[in-house]
């Protein structure tokens, strides 16, 4: 057993209630590698934020659950040296889906996990839920919990649909599970792909595709029946047009990829949303990066050379995330 304290980690319940009090939400970026670790973590102490590593099932197996253990631990000693006296640093599993995986991350270190029985019928998702969050608040975890079903692919994640949250059942399920936040389904989709062309409207003035809005009404009524509880937005990257015209420019064939416009994130994180999950956008600056380097300079083959530039890349995005959308910037305790 490794207590997450002892890796100099913190969970989400100081974070999110200060989050919620000052109208910003803290930036869940997930990783699988060390490149993306590094400029998640500049980005943040540069910015003076709080800020969650998002780990999935699937980062799990790719990377090695031990190494990535130690990589969150490393995190917190290079913030130290990047000079943040005291970084506000959560370790969350993403989309956990049984109680032996919640329970395998949290036996290794987790500050906070995410038990996902959204897909269950609502009484075995209560059930699996009240199980993990037993579990978990025995060592000071954090958990999070899903009502509602988000469409899209992302890792083993998969739907193809989405079901909005009931705001009826919000209440009922918070407490009889103790879970600490509760993810909801307003119309944000996991992957690049959000939605069909057919889903979109073409603006006039810039001849670009808009998504349908965001279901605000559904987020004021979760707001409603449970006053100034953590609200958590997943599938929130907004896929930026450059980093897909860069990567479409070099050889890629991303067609009709579009994400959630930044100004309803903006909105939400005024909200009682004070986590919002960014993963695909990352991996957009990353591969755009990677992309560039290998069309102008075809001879080149030191990944140095290239993983550089992306990780550069994913700090400048990581920074105006945090700055311009979420709002979580100077907002580390001193």
């Amino acid at each position: 057993m490794v207590n997450y304290k002892d890796l100099g980690l913190v969970n989400t319940r100081e974070m999110f209630a200060k989050a919620i009090k000052g109208g910003y939400a803290i930036p869940a970026f997930n990783f699988n590698n060390m490149e993306q670790m590094q400029a998640i973590i500049k980005a943040a102490v540069e910015t003076k934020s709080p800020v969650i590593l998002q780990v999935s099932k699937g980062a799990r197996q790719y990377a090695n659950a031990t190494l990535l253990r130690y990589m969150a631990q490393g995190a917190v000693e290079y913030a130290k040296e990047l000079g943040c006296a005291h970084p506000e640093i959560v370790l969350h599993l993403d989309h956990g889906d049984t109680f032996e995986t919640c329970k395998s991350c949290i036996d290794s270190g987790f500050s906070s996990v995410m038990i996902d029985g959204s897909h269950l019928p609502y009484d075995e998702n209560v059930a699996l839920t009240k199980k993990v969050v037993e579990y978990a608040h025995q060592f000071d975890v954090t958990v999070e919990g899903e009502l509602g079903v988000l469409a899209g692919v992302e890792d083993e994640v998969s739907s193809d649909h989405h079901t909005y949250t009931e705001p009826d059942e919000v209440v009922d399920f918070v407490t009889k599970t103790g879970c600490d936040s509760l993810a909801i389904s307003i119309g944000t989709s996991h992957g690049a792909y959000k939605f069909t062309p057919e889903q979109c409207h073409i603006d006039p003035a810039t001849g670009r595709m808009v998504p349908p809005p965001l279901a605000f009404n559904v987020l004021d009524a979760v707001m409603k029946e449970l006053p100034g509880f953590p609200i958590v937005l997943h599938g929130s990257s907004s896929v930026p047009e450059e980093e897909v015209a860069t990567i479409n420019q070099f050889g890629g064939a991303l067609k009709a990829a579009i994400g959630i416009p930044e100004e309803e994130l903006r909105k939400a994180a005024k909200s009682a949303v004070c986590k919002i999950n960014i993963d695909s956008d990352s991996r957009l600056a990353m591969t755009a990066a990677i992309r560039k380097v290998f069309a102008e300079k075809p001879a080149e083959f030191d990944p140095r050379k290239y993983l550089g530039p992306a990780r550069d890349n994913m700090e400048k995005l990581y920074k105006h995330k945090i700055i311009n959308v979420l709002g979580s910037d100077n907002k580390l305790a001193e």
